[in-house]
């Protein structure tokens, strides 16, 4: 699919999910390395809640795209610490947007509004990826 869209469409192509999609742009980008210019992981799942051994962390050193991650600082599939770990693995470019009070689900932070939520994010990915 990722293809086909680059195929059509002149320009840069960036991929990126919310949780398990997250997960499956990530490992997509991994097996191709050309595949896009960067990769939007929201709430990446580290490992299973209450699971920290289990990590799902093997395809992170073949990334090649700058790479930012999203995450809470509630959120119960990795603490910003794992996430922080999980980065070193990546040799290309990447950033954490850390978003204090949230689980899981970004924009439902105590006290923030989703829509600044959502600016935040596509303000730290632009810088990332230029």
């Amino acid at each position: 699919m990722v293809t086909t869209m680059r195929a059509r469409v002149g320009g840069r192509v960036f991929l990126g999910g919310q949780s398990y999609g997250g997960r499956q742009a990530s490992m997509l980008a991994a097996g191709e390395a050309e595949l896009v210019e960067g990769l939007l992981l929201l709430s990446y799942p580290l490992h299973p809640p209450g699971r920290p051994a289990d990590l799902r962390t093997a395809h992170l050193p073949k990334l090649t795209a700058p790479t930012l991650f999203t995450h809470g600082s509630r959120d119960p599939f990795g603490s910003l610490d794992e996430i922080e770990a999980a980065r070193a693995l990546i040799p290309s470019r990447t950033a954490l947007l850390p978003v204090t009070g949230a689980g899981h689900d970004l924009f439902r932070a105590p006290r923030r509004k989703g829509a600044d939520i959502a600016d935040e994010i596509a303000t730290a990915f632009l810088n990332l990826v230029g």
